[in-house]
């Protein structure tokens, strides 16, 4: 007998196999990273078992104590198609495990349905997921939920509110300056210099974002960030390295530098998930020192917008060697090639450990 929810549920699927055709393509480097970081390893004479024993042991130790689990993919923002590609894989590791997780797309199912779930693990990218909006549901409906809060998401989401939080902590972040259609160009190329990168302050995975080397290019530039939302702002282009910072449970993994083919470009959403030339170094190829000082700063950076769990910060090293940091993710990508798993292996934890170990959080 067929009922209303099976066809609902058949449905769904067919829309979400229509999506994934469409899938992105996660790019290849990021499994030479991982494995040049382990023949590093091996060659320091660090064997697994002591590279592991970094990493604090879940405090969960049986699936069940999880009970019904809701992992939160897909929903209705430009961060789609990643979220889709990021929610199967965590799906799929917590299942291998015994976990009783269940997709749930809030685009295609009423939300108020999370309330036959235990608790939540949250891979929905961009509005509606990463800005405080579900974790304000969550509350509201006393899930436990992984991640952030409604303060963190919501600031983190916000570049300009980040950032505007940074400098009054005194952490170096790159200078900027908010945009309309009624801005005088001159002006901001006078006050931040070219090159420039135009951002939309409510976005993520790089969408919308244009590099201008000239004053005239701006326009389009701006044209092309506002039909992301009205808000829209201009950031100092840093010419130097560029590192991203995983941070889970109050701690900094190995940092990781990443390195488009091009590197008079910037690490957009084609180098991210389309392209299979982008290049990823663990080790970074910074000094102890340097390394740890980027680590205390982002750390500072994420404590505070009072982040929570898990989540990522990214960042660049000047022609001088000065960090400025860029913006903070606080749903970061979670295939089994994104940056989280990739920082994660460094230290010993694979896929499928490191999705229970967040999960573990919510317990």
């Amino acid at each position: 007998m067929t009922t209303n929810n099976d066809q609902k549920h058949a449905k769904n699927t067919a829309m979400d196999a229509a999506e994934d055709k469409t899938a992105i393509i996660n790019p290849e480097p990021a499994l030479a990273a991982v494995a040049q970081a382990e023949k590093n390893s091996m060659e320091n004479n660090q064997s697994d078992q002591e590279v592991s024993s970094n990493v604090a042991p879940s405090k969960v130790k049986d699936a069940s104590e999880f009970g019904k689990v809701a992992v939160v993919y897909g929903g209705s923002s430009n961060e789609r198609s990643v979220s889709l590609d990021s929610g199967a894989a965590v799906l799929q590791a917590l299942q291998n495990q015994g976990v009783d997780a269940t997709h749930f797309d809030p685009k295609h199912q009423d939300i108020t349905e999370l309330r036959a779930y235990d608790r939540v693990f949250n891979v929905l990218h961009g509005r509606g997921g990463e800005d405080g909006l579900l974790q304000g549901v969550l509350q509201w409906f006393d899930i436990p939920q992984t991640g952030s809060g409604i303060l963190a998401s919501a600031l983190g989401m916000d570049k300009v509110r980040t950032k505007q939080l940074w400098q009054g902590c005194g952490v170096a972040t790159a200078p900027f300056s908010l945009l309309t259609a009624d801005t005088d160009w001159q002006q901001v190329v006078n006050m931040l210099g070219l090159p420039l990168i135009i951002k939309p302050v409510h976005e993520g995975s790089s969408i919308g974002m244009t590099k201008v080397n000239n004053l005239d290019e701006l326009p389009a530039a701006y044209a092309t960030a506002v039909q992301c939302g009205d808000a829209v702002m201009a950031e100092r282009w840093i010419t130097g390295r560029e590192f991203t910072i995983v941070i889970i449970d109050d701690e900094a993994y190995p940092v990781i530098r990443l390195e488009p083919a091009d590197i008079t470009n910037f690490y957009d959403f084609e180098a991210k998930y389309n392209r299979n030339d982008t290049s990823y170094y663990i080790p970074c190829g910074l000094s102890d020192a340097d390394e740890k000082h980027l680590q205390d700063l982002s750390l500072a950076a994420f404590r505070a917008v009072d982040a929570k769990g898990w989540g990522r910060i990214d960042a660049m090293q000047d022609e001088a060697g000065n960090f400025w940091l860029l913006e903070i993710n606080t749903v970061p990508g979670m295939t089994s090639h994104s940056l989280v798993p990739m920082a994660a292996k460094a230290r010993g934890m694979d896929f499928d450990t490191l999705c229970w170990h967040i999960l573990a959080q919510t317990v």
